[in-house]
């Protein structure tokens, strides 16, 4: 090693023992020790961890007040605030003398210690009594035992001094020791009890407090304990959300003690558990005074894991116990449910629909599948009776009348549906009675088939035909007169209403009043003239009438149903 750091070492040394022995030996603390009294009530303090035997050492006392700053407690007797040693005596204190008090030891040990007193003084007034009230006495013993607060009980010891005992600011004659007891303890026994230190220092007598709070409780009675709420049930539940599970359990009345609601998972305590939470809270109900204790299990989000777990709601009593079981159960998604429900309500709305624009088509086909399934056993001999306007105003009309009555409506419902048609003008007997011939006619068939033209039943056109005879004129009236007779009077066969050509700008209010009660009821097919494929048996218009015409043909009848 060369000079140089010989040297260095040395100073460092040096320089290390003199910051240790100039620094002051740090000194071990105790526990904050807190205090409060009322205003006149004298204080003498003697740390707990003090022994008897260390009295004797130096003692500094100090106080802290508002910024830290320090203040020496004298040693002088004579002083309201002074120490003797590790005592500090606070006689007759006001409000300011409230604060963090310190005495510091210096042990013949060579050892440093710091005891701590914190002092809150109040007013005397009832507003702050209530703050300086020691541990409340409360329970149903029969028989009541009121101990002297620990504080004022040693100061008493320590001083030689006297004790003696006050009920709500009463004096409570004889009572000269550390403790009360009050035997067979009523109602008229609760109250504000009072212990009081007198003791002499200085040659002044002093005063020490302490008060306690008797309150009487109903004498508790156990019995059996219930499951009120939390088990034998399957609850639903949805994964990765939270849920909550009360268990609750009666235990008996005005029970304090012995009365435990709790859960278990798997046989497992729940509260031991890291993924579960567990609350309890046993009370007294009011005004039954029956003991609840009830115990929440909380699952902040439901795994698969719990699904297949057994919750145990166990409540434990004095002598007895109790448990019941729940188990979760996983709620089904409601969306699939949702689009569920959409897809039937799209279903029904489609099929409802398809119904009404396809009724007339399925009505037809279940006709065709089952062709005798409603045959009418009338004994009439014809579908329909098809009653025209005999005599028309222009040429065109009148053809395209002739045209539809003697080609187009034969073929396709007599030829190609089977029906039976009397047509007036095509199936007159010769020779017959005319009037006689239709009424007959009208009473063989089972529907009356109604053509209308522009013009139709119109009296002021029919007079201005010259071309038709005055019979056929009178003729078609009685045609129209016997049909409408029928459908509205007599109610025996139901109208087919089918108009030719564009009934004008006069509509039909030229008609008779019973055919205009029956366009109101039903309005006329149109017949699609010129139209592509309106002479197919299978076209709308066709399948109409067919729809409004009998079941079954009368002819395709059974023998036995036609007379």
């Amino acid at each position: 090693m060369d000079c140089s750091s010989l040297l260095l070492l040395v100073v460092t040394v040096m320089i290390t023992s003199e910051c240790s022995g100039s620094a002051e030996p740090r000194c071990e603390g105790f526990d904050v020790e807190p205090y409060k009294l009322l205003e006149g009530q004298a204080l003498h303090f003697v740390p707990y961890a003090l022994e008897s035997d260390d009295m004797d050492d130096p003692f500094t006392w100090f106080r802290k007040n508002i910024g830290d700053e320090t203040e020496n407690i004298t040693t002088n007797e004579e002083e309201r605030v002074h120490h003797h040693g590790g005592a500090l005596f606070l006689l007759n204190p006001l409000v300011t003398d409230s604060g963090f008090y310190t005495a510091r030891q210096h042990a013949s040990s060579g050892r440093c210690y710091e005891y701590y007193l914190n002092v809150t003084v109040f007013k005397a007034n009832r507003t702050y009594f209530s703050k300086v009230l020691f541990l409340e006495i409360k329970n149903s013993d029969e028989n009541k035992h009121i101990p002297c607060p620990d504080p004022i009980r040693n100061i008493c010891t320590a001083l030689d001094g006297s004790f003696t005992w006050s009920k709500d600011s009463k004096l409570l004659e004889g009572r000269d020791k550390d403790h009360l007891w009050i035997d067979k303890a009523s109602r008229a026994d609760e109250g504000i009890y009072t212990c009081n230190c007198s003791w002499t220092h200085g040659g002044r007598e002093f005063t020490s407090s302490g008060s306690r709070w008797l309150r009487l409780e109903d004498q508790g009675v156990h019995q059996k304990v219930v499951i009120i709420s939390g088990g034998d049930e399957q609850l639903m539940a949805e994964e990765g959300a939270g849920i909550a599970l009360p268990c609750s359990v009666f235990c008996g009345i005005n029970v304090r003690y012995e009365c435990d609601a709790g859960w278990w998972v798997d046989g497992v305590e729940a509260d031991g558990i890291d993924r579960y939470s567990v609350a309890t809270e046993t009370v007294n109900q009011s005004p039954s005074s029956k003991t609840v204790s009830t115990a929440i299990l909380t699952i902040d989000k439901v795994s698969a894991e719990d699904f297949n777990a057994t919750f145990e709601c166990r409540g434990q009593g004095i002598d007895t116990s109790r448990s019941s079981f729940l188990t979760l159960k996983r709620r089904e998604s409601i969306v699939p449910l949702l689009l569920g429900g959409v897809c039937v309500l799209c279903l029904c709305v489609f099929a409802a629909a398809l119904v009404k624009c396809f009724a007339i088509d399925l009505l037809l086909f279940f006709r065709a599948c089952f062709p005798l399934s409603r045959c009418d056993r009338d004994g009439r001999l014809f579908d329909a009776y098809v009653v025209y306007q005999t005599q028309s105003p222009d040429k065109v009309t009148e053809d395209a009348l002739c045209q539809f009555l003697a080609k187009v409506l034969p073929s396709v419902l007599e030829d190609k549906c089977g029906y039976r048609l009397f047509i007036h003008g095509r199936d007159d007997v010769p020779g017959e009675d005319r009037m006689e011939l239709v009424e007959d006619r009208m009473k063989q068939s089972r529907r009356l088939m109604v053509i209308l033209t522009p013009g139709s039943g119109s009296e002021s056109q029919s007079s201005d035909q010259h071309s038709v005879s005055p019979q056929n004129s009178e003729i078609g009236g009685f045609d129209w007169q016997v049909g409408l007779h029928h459908a509205l009077m007599q109610r025996e066969m139901s109208v087919i209403l089918i108009q030719l050509g564009d009934p004008g700008p006069q509509g039909y209010a030229h008609l008779p009043a019973g055919l205009q009660h029956l366009i109101l009821k039903s309005a006329p097919i149109r017949w699609p003239q010129g139209s592509r494929g309106a002479a197919a048996w299978n076209s709308r218009f066709w399948k109409r009438v067919r729809y409004l015409m009998p079941n079954t043909p009368a002819k395709r009848c059974p023998a036995s149903a036609v007379v």
